[in-house]
């Protein structure tokens, strides 16, 4: 498992061999080590140099992304935590170099197909040991604790969820978690975002507290509250939601009452907060970083005419990997900073694509 494959038996397994033949060096992020071939996104002090398909090399034989990656979080130690539609497992993780480490989550897997369902992951630091929470995209399989060596400390699934709310003891109601975030209390949020549009909140001690949301446009409803997060960026905690198909952000405070709404975004999928700055993955080609009053610091990789061929024909472009050019992003889907100000981005794009945006300004 240790031993890494190489970059060609790779793709030729999991894409097929006429689609390896077709992909470029640079696409494929072989450039010099001086870096002065690669391009860059952002301006003056949020510049960002493009590393994409960083760690792919590195992936042992049988280990792939299959048909998207999907979610990022980095430990305390640097290592980065990414969950996945391949195989095995749905969770592989990576030291600051890329190098691979270990595969996760063999349980979050379609059971016919036997690919996994990884989506939504996050980590927290509880009485000194770090755990990570994770939300599979498929209805039967658990949201799940566990330690960062893969040990689970509990899961809830549906019928665990429709024990506290009354939304699933419905059996027509809709149930495919998206992703979780966190309470500075010790609670949590389970965000329900392909399913119900509700979030489930739980208390330090696992007890379910209420639901916040519900399908809608109006302020405090959600279509597709896909991500969301803890912001204390003005030292007063709140709840910040990406409610994707409404294309804004709407924030809450920790009773669960709508303090704010702000638009602007095209398909948000997720948040992360450093100091002052808050990052956005857009689905639709595009990183935002805004300011703590929530102004608009930069479009990372920004561009009406390439947006719209990433957009057309109903998203071919996330299969066609010969198609996609350097310095530009297919489908962000989510995004950490790392302890240096640097981000990682995650694209819901067939073989899956990791890009470390390397911070230059």
């Amino acid at each position: 498992m240790d031993s890494p494959h190489p970059r060609r038996t790779f793709l030729q397994r999991a894409l097929g061999a006429a689609l390896a033949a077709h992909c470029s060096p640079l696409l494929l992020g072989a450039t010099d080590k001086a870096g002065s071939n690669l391009p860059r996104v952002g301006r003056g002090e949020h510049t960002y140099e493009c590393h994409h398909d960083w760690g792919m090399d590195n992936l042992p034989e049988g280990h792939h992304y299959g048909g998207a990656t999907h979610g990022v979080a980095m430990d305390s130690q640097s290592r980065l935590y990414v969950t996945h539609h391949g195989r095995p497992g749905s969770l592989f993780v990576f030291d600051d170099r890329g190098r691979f480490i270990r595969s996760l989550a063999p349980g979050h897997r379609n059971e016919r197909s036997g690919e996994g369902r990884g989506h939504g992951v996050d980590i927290r630091m509880e009485d000194g040991v770090e755990y990570l929470y994770l939300s599979p995209d498929q209805s039967p399989l658990p949201f799940t604790k566990m330690t960062l060596e893969g040990e689970i400390v509990w899961e809830k699934d549906r019928e665990a969820l429709a024990a506290d709310s009354e939304v699933h003891r419905d059996p027509r109601a809709s149930y495919r978690p998206t992703n979780i975030g966190f309470r500075p209390d010790g609670g949590y949020y389970l965000g329900d975002g392909y399913g119900s549009n509700h979030l489930f909140e739980f208390d330090g001690r696992d007890r379910f507290v209420r639901t916040i949301g519900g399908p809608g446009s109006e302020e405090g409803r959600f279509r597709t509250p896909h991500g969301q997060w803890l912001d204390q960026r003005d030292g007063t905690p709140k709840l910040v939601v990406a409610d994707r198909a409404n294309k804004r952000l709407q924030w809450f405070d920790m009773d669960g009452r709508h303090l704010r709404t702000q638009g602007g975004f095209l398909f948000p999928a997720d948040i992360d907060t450093r100091g002052d700055l808050m990052l956005v993955p857009d689905l639709h080609a595009r990183i935002t970083l805004l300011g703590r009053q929530g102004a608009v610091i930069a479009h990372l990789g920004d561009d009406p005419r390439w947006r719209a061929s990433v957009l057309a024909d109903g998203f071919r472009m996330r299969s066609q990997r010969r198609r996609w050019l350097p310095g530009r992003f297919v489908h962000p889907h989510d995004a950490c900073f790392d302890a240096r100000g640097n981000i990682f981005v995650a694209e819901w794009v067939v073989t899956g694509r990791l890009t470390l945006l390397r911070k230059v300004g």
